[in-house]
C-alpha cells in the first residue's frame, strides 16, 4: 500500500506533448542535414564532413533531452523559489557579452573553442522563471499599476535594455511579447498594459538610436534588412539578396516539392539556410502541401502546450506555462513570417528546427518545465478517475 502512495505522489506527464516535441527534434535534425550538408562537405572548415551540423546538433538534442527529463522530473514549483540561480548567471552573462567580439556586426555570443554560447537563450527561460514568480507573489496586488505591473516592466526593461545592446532586436521582440503574455495572464489592466506597452514602444526606439550612434557597424546590416523588406527587388544583390533568394526558394518549391535534399537555394545562396532560412529549404524540398503540414503540425504542439499550462491547478504554472507557449509561438511566426515576406527579417531562429545548440537545449528546458507542471495536474486529476472507477 506504502508503494502505490508513493508512486502515486505525482501523476504522469503528458505524453502526446513529449511525443510531439520528440518528433518536432527529429524533424528538425533531418533538416538541418538536407540544409548544411552540402555547404559543410566543400569547406575545409567543417572537415568536409556533411554530418558536421547534424552531429554538432545531435549532440546538443541528446543534452536537452536529459536536462528536459531532469526538469520534468522536478516539482514546478521549486523553480519559483530557485529561479535566481538561473536568472543572475544569465544577467551577468548579458551585461559582459557587449564587450565580446563581433559576429556578423553584432556581439551576441561567448566563443569558447569551437563552442558558443549565446546568453541571450537561457534569458528566454530565466525571465519567464522570474516573470512568473514575481506576478504569483504579488497576488491582487499586480493589478496596481505601480506595486503590481511597473516592478514587472523594470526587469523586463533592463533584460531587453541588455540584448538590445548586442544589437539583437529579434530577440528583445520575442521576449518583450512573450512578458506582455505573461503580463495579461496574470491579470493586469489591459488598458495599462497598452499603455505600458507604448512607453516600451518608445524606450526601444531611444535603444535603437543609441545602439545606432555607439554601434553603427552593428546597426548598419539590421536597418538594411529592414528596407528591403520594403522593396526586395530594388537591390537584389545587396541588402535585398536574402529575401529575394528565400522567396525564389518558396517559389521553386511550387505546391509539391523539388525533393528532399534537392534544394537550390541552400547552395551558397541562402546565408546559414540551416538556421535562419531553414523555413525555405523546408518549403523549397518539400513544397506548398509538406510546408503547410508542418506547420499545421506546430501549431498542434503549440495547442497541446498550451492545454497542459492551461490545466495547471496553480497560477505560477499556468503564468510560466503560457509564457513559455508565447515564446515559442511568437519566435515561429517571426521565423516564418520574415523568411516569407511577410514581416521584416530579423535573425530569429526556428524553435526545435534550426541549427542551434543554445537555442535547441533551452527549448527542451522549458519543455520539461511543462511536463513537470503537467505530473502535477494529473496527479489532481487522478482521486477523481480512481473514484469514478470505484463507485
Amino acid at each position: 500500500m506504502k508503494k502505490t502512495q508513493q508512486n502515486g505522489s505525482r501523476g504522469r506527464p503528458d505524453f502526446l506533448l513529449l511525443i510531439l516535441t520528440l518528433l518536432l527534434v527529429g524533424f528538425g535534425l533531418v533538416m538541418v542535414f538536407s540544409a548544411s550538408s552540402n555547404i559543410a562537405l566543400v569547406s575545409s572548415k567543417f572537415n568536409n564532413d556533411a554530418f558536421y551540423f547534424t552531429k554538432r546538433q545531435l549532440a546538443w538534442a541528446v543534452l536537452g533531452i536529459f536536462s528536459m527529463l531532469f526538469m520534468m522530473n522536478l516539482p514546478y514549483q521549486i523553480f519559483k523559489r530557485g529561479f535566481l540561480l538561473l536568472f543572475i548567471p544569465v544577467l551577468i552573462m548579458l551585461m559582459v557579452v557587449p564587450f565580446t567580439e563581433p559576429v556578423n556586426g553584432a556581439r551576441s555570443w561567448f566563443q569558447i573553442g569551437s563552442l558558443g554560447i549565446q546568453p541571450t537563450e537561457p534569458a528566454k527561460l530565466a525571465i519567464i522563471l522570474y516573470l512568473g514568480a514575481l506576478i504569483s507573489k504579488k497576488g491582487e496586488k499586480f493589478r496596481d499599476f505601480k506595486k503590481g505591473l511597473v516592478p514587472v516592466l523594470v526587469i523586463v526593461a533592463i533584460i531587453c535594455g541588455l540584448i538590445m545592446a548586442q544589437p539583437d532586436l529579434g530577440s528583445c521582440m520575442v521576449l518583450a511579447s512573450s512578458a506582455i503574455i505573461m503580463i495579461i495572464a496574470g491579470g493586469a489592466n489591459l488598458k495599462q498594459v497598452a499603455v505600458a506597452g507604448g512607453v516600451a514602444g518608445i524606450g526601444v526606439a531611444i535603444l535603437a538610436a543609441i545602439g545606432m550612434a555607439t554601434n553603427p557597424d552593428g546597426w548598419e546590416y539590421r536597418i538594411a534588412r529592414f528596407t528591403a523588406y520594403s522593396d526586395p527587388l530594388a537591390d537584389q544583390q545587396g541588402s535585398g539578396f536574402q529575401l529575394v533568394s528565400s522567396l525564389q526558394a518558396l517559389g521553386h518549391g511550387g505546391f509539391t516539392g523539388a525533393g528532399f535534399g534537392e534544394s537550390v537555394q541552400k547552395l551558397h545562396y541562402l546565408d546559414y539556410p540551416y538556421n535562419d532560412f531553414i523555413f525555405s529549404v523546408i518549403a523549397e524540398e518539400l513544397g506548398f502541401i509538406g510546408a503547410s503540414l508542418f506547420l499545421l503540425f506546430y501549431l498542434l504542439f503549440l495547442w497541446r502546450a498550451l492545454i497542459v499550462a492551461l490545466r495547471c491547478p496553480d497560477q505560477y504554472g499556468t503564468i510560466v506555462g503560457v509564457g513559455i507557449v508565447g515564446l515559442f509561438g511568437i519566435q515561429a511566426f517571426i521565423n516564418v513570417g520574415g523568411v516569407t515576406g511577410a514581416i521584416p527579417l530579423t535573425g530569429v531562429t526556428l524553435p526545435f528546427v534550426s541549427y542551434g545548440g543554445s537555442s535547441l537545449l533551452v527549448c527542451l528546458m522549458c519543455i520539461g518545465v511543462l511536463l513537470s507542471i503537467s505530473r502535477e495536474a494529473n496527479k489532481q486529476d487522478k482521486p477523481e478517475r480512481t473514484k469514478r472507477s470505484h463507485s
